[in-house]
């Protein structure tokens, strides 16, 4: 399944901004395998003391960044599950502010973060694997929008992209 075969009828323009960052002849399930090593690397390049910083004060740190790359792939995944399932009812929506706090990321070590990372995509990849192209493309409702399940899947690849590229230049500079 490549991202070329999506329609813009099966989200909502707000996901555009991830979906977009995303080449047309992208296949998704490459997307998810080659991304797991591109971003375990990426956290692994940053230095030990820039895993805390924030650039700006009120902004999240690093590692809070990471966590939140991690949460999203778990509720759009879940998304694209109850989708791709034929799950009638509406999906509710996520205040991603509110997931940072208890997820207690100052706790965390970064080989922490990158085992949760990890095993939170290769749970994406056996799903995505295991689901038909067909149920894929079956759409539901996400946050009070249509949303088919691979639209789900697209926007965790380039959601992910849109925060490294904001680390790349607001934290890494």
């Amino acid at each position: 399944m490549i991202k070329a075969e999506l329609n813009p009828n099966e989200y909502d323009v707000f996901y555009s901004t991830y979906i977009d960052k995303l080449h047309e002849e992208s296949v998704l399930l490459e997307l998810y395998e080659r991304g797991m090593t591109q971003v375990v690397e990426f956290f692994k390049s940053i230095p030990k003391e820039k895993i805390a910083y924030k650039y700006e004060v009120g902004k999240w740190s690093v590692k809070e960044v990471f966590q939140h790359i991690i949460d999203t792939e778990r509720v759009f995944m879940h998304r694209c599950f109850r989708i791709s399932r034929h799950d009638s009812a509406p999906l509710a929506g996520f205040n991603q502010n509110d997931y940072i706090q208890p997820a207690q990321v100052h706790k965390k070590t970064l080989n922490a973060l990158i085992e949760e990372y990890r095993a939170v995509r290769n749970n994406s990849i056996v799903f995505l694997k295991s689901v038909s192209k067909e149920d894929l493309t079956h759409i539901g409702n996400a946050n009070g929008s249509a949303m088919s399940g691979r639209a789900a899947a697209f926007a965790v690849i380039g959601h992910e992209r849109h925060h490294i590229q904001i680390l790349k230049e607001r934290y890494l500079p």
